[in-house]
């Protein structure tokens, strides 16, 4: 396991960028035509409740770094369960890290995602590379269209496997942009497109958290039989308010986080 989190995540950056032109894209209008220091606020993985590649194993990788349990939530509808990890320092990214609870899914899916997961050898899930190490299994575009007929989610995993699912900008730390709805402007403006699945900006002051990200990019993905172009990955965008004590609320909100998920949907 990685003993620098600086080199895991330049990694996991270098993994998510190849899949998601988009975010490398606006990464540069921040930086170099706007030129804002860019904080990354959290990253976010996914993956299965089955060994050897449940949640406690992707965690583990970070645990080994230093971080710390913070919350959890849990998505009934999509069958999902979540725990997001944050380091003492504050300084690191946050990891939120959700796993499809398998045995509510039809036996069908059950059947299909077990043979997948049955393609991965425990040793490569403590190896340095695992988060970002891509599809460890080999799946047919007819398998990817079975699984998206009843969770996205499991075919995302299926086609994308082990890699970011998307980074987050920080918008506590640009200087020129103090606002979800003025970042999502500058993302229009240059052509991209916001979620607006239960409107563009998610949460609220309330809240203490505003969320808002792209639609995923659509790169194509080389099946066992086809070479197809589906969603990858997208890139997301947090405003942290401060709670009672003036330091910055730093979990979560399951039903943002739910609308969240749905930039990788493939009807948008």
């Amino acid at each position: 396991m990685h003993t620098d989190p600086d080199t895991l995540f330049a990694r996991l950056w270098e993994s998510y960028r190849q899949v998601t032109p988009s975010a490398d894209r606006i990464h540069k209008i921040l930086g170099a035509e706007e030129g804002q220091a860019i904080v990354n606020d959290h990253i976010a993985l996914r993956t299965f409740n089955l060994d050897p590649v449940r949640l406690d194993a992707l965690a583990e990788h970070f645990l080994s770094l230093g971080y710390e349990e913070g919350g959890e939530y849990h998505f009934e509808a999509k069958k999902l369960y979540a725990r997001h990890y944050e380091h003492p320092s504050r300084e690191l990214p946050k990891v939120f890290i959700s796993e499809l609870l398998v045995e509510q899914c039809s036996p069908e899916l059950q059947s299909v995602v077990k043979s997948l997961v049955g393609q991965v050898k425990p040793e490569a899930v403590t190896a340095d590379d695992f988060l970002y190490s891509g599809r460890h299994w080999a799946v047919d575009y007819d398998t990817y269209r079975q699984l998206m007929k009843e969770s996205e989610y499991a075919a995302w995993m299926a086609a994308w496997g082990y890699r970011a699912n998307h980074f987050t900008v920080s918008i506590n730390h640009l200087e020129q942009f103090g606002s979800v709805p003025e970042i999502n402007q500058l993302l229009k403006d240059h052509g991209y497109t916001v979620n607006s699945s239960g409107g563009e900006v998610k949460g609220s002051p309330e809240d203490l958290l505003e969320q808002s990200s792209t639609m995923a990019d659509r790169v194509p993905v080389t099946f066992t039989d086809e070479t197809v172009t589906i969603p990858s990955c997208f890139y997301e965008f947090a405003l942290r308010y401060p709670k009672p004590d003036g330091r910055l609320y730093s979990g979560f909100v399951a039903a943002s986080a739910d609308k969240i998920f749905e930039s990788t949907n493939a009807g948008s």
